[in-house]
Formats: C-alpha cells, structure tokens, sequence
C-alpha cells in the first residue's frame, strides 16, 4: 500500500474484534500512513486496545454513539491532540437479537428506533460534530450491505435500517459538498464477522453469493480495505454519494 493516506488524521468508529471490517480497514490506513483515534464500546475496550496497542501512536476513546456527550468528548480530544480531522470510518450498526430474529412485519417499535439510532442516525451526529474539525475538506465513509437494496432473508429489520443510513449518505453529501467533505458507503460482500453471524443463514448467505457471484467467490478484507483507502484518499476526490459495491460483482445478478 502506497502512502496514500500520509500526514492524514482518521477516526475509526465500529472496530469489535480482528474479524472486524473495521480492523481491516484501520490496517491498511495505517499502513497508508495515517495516524488513527479509535472509539470503543466499553464492553470492547479489551479487544480494542489489545488491537490498537499494535499500531503505535493511536488514540483510544470511549464512545457510546447514543450519547452526545461521548461523541462531543471524542471530537474534543481529537482537535486538542490532533487540531484536525481528514477522514471518517463508520462501522456501527445493531438492533436487538428478537428483532433481528423475527420477520420485518413483526419487528417492535422499540427494536426498529433502537437499530435506526444505532445503525443509522449515529451517521448524522458524527458527520455533524466531525465537520467542525474537517477544515481542509474531508471524506467520510460508511459501512453497508446489498441487504438495504435488496430482501435478504434473515437481515430483516437491518435491511431497513441499512436502507437508512444509505440515503442518510446520500443526504449528508449534499449538505456537506460546499464544504469540500464527501460522504460515500462501501457496500461490502458476506464477510465473516462477529455482526455477521448474528445473522440467521449467514453461513448459507455467504455459500450461496460465492457461487453467483461473476467472480465466482467471496471477497477477500484485503480487497475491502484496498477499496476503503481509495474512497479516504484524495485518489476520489470527485466522488461522493456513492454507494461502492466490493462483492465480486453479486450485487449485478438476477438470480
């Protein structure tokens, strides 16, 4: 990986364990040559700084994405340390395993504003308070799945609520455009991650795109974090309200 991302400040939000897309992407950014604030969950915070202690230098803060104050107290630390901000990752999403587990009609009230605040609005709070700290201009970048386009059998109520944070997406683009910050999503293929197996037939899901896709396999984290440094560099610099799919090409066919 060149330097694509050097003398670049980046916040990585959503990083759980090493299987995360996060993780991955945190990699090669740092391999890019950023230098990186990382936010944790407190149920996280070991698996996070165990991580996180092998790419020195980086930053380590609590964040509850439901709460303003954690995401004021991040962006806060970040300018004291850092006076800037370049890029954003977004890899946040969740709603409760009963909601999850049932069919989208049975979904409850509180499960469905549960997994929207999480999975979705989480993208407006930190576009908004990280805009402030993006004076140069800036790319956010979030992350989703061909779920939110399509009925996945199994993704139910985090279709819906991926299918949100995308036209979230595509909003906070244009509203932030004129202040030279693009905002794009990465639509990525069934990855085997800890979020990804709370998914019934996930197993199946990921068999199942592998056999159709053109390329005629699953894609690799490698791809998926080569494909995440281009959309933070400056490389897409004309790009924004993008939805970018890196799944071997499933995202094309019928059937």
């Amino acid at each position: 990986m060149t330097k694509l991302l050097e003398n670049k400040i980046g916040l990585i939000v959503g990083v759980a364990n090493k299987r995360s897309i996060a993780w991955g992407i945190a990699q090669a950014a740092a391999a890019a040559g950023a230098q990186l604030v990382f936010t944790y969950q407190e149920r996280m915070e070991k698996n996070v700084r165990e991580l996180t202690d092998t790419l020195p230098g980086s930053l380590v803060l609590p964040c509850d994405v439901t709460k303003d104050e954690d995401i004021a107290a991040v962006m806060a630390e970040i300018e004291r340390e850092h006076g800037k901000l370049d890029f954003l990752l977004h890899s946040v999403a969740y709603a409760p395993a009963a909601d999850l587990e049932n069919t989208f009609v049975n979904t409850s009230r509180e499960g469905f504003g549960i997994a929207h605040d999480i999975s979705a609005y989480s993208l407006v709070h930190l576009a908004r308070s990280a805009t402030p700290l993006m004076k140069d201009g800036g790319s956010i970048l979030a992350l989703t799945y061909f779920g939110a386009e399509k009925v996945i059998p199994g993704y139910n109520l985090m279709g819906v609520a991926k299918a949100s944070l995308e036209a979230g997406m595509r909003y906070l683009a244009s509203d932030l455009g004129p202040s030279g910050i693009r905002v794009n999503a990465i639509s990525a293929g069934a990855m085997n991650t800890l979020a990804a197996r709370g998914v019934s037939g996930f197993l199946q899901m990921r068999k199942l795109a592998a056999e159709r896709a053109p390329l005629r396999r699953n894609v690799e984290m490698s791809e998926l974090s080569n494909a995440a440094i281009f959309m933070l560099s400056d490389m897409s610099s004309a790009i924004t309200g993008e939805v970018l799919h890196v799944d071997c090409g499933y995202n094309i066919m019928g059937m």
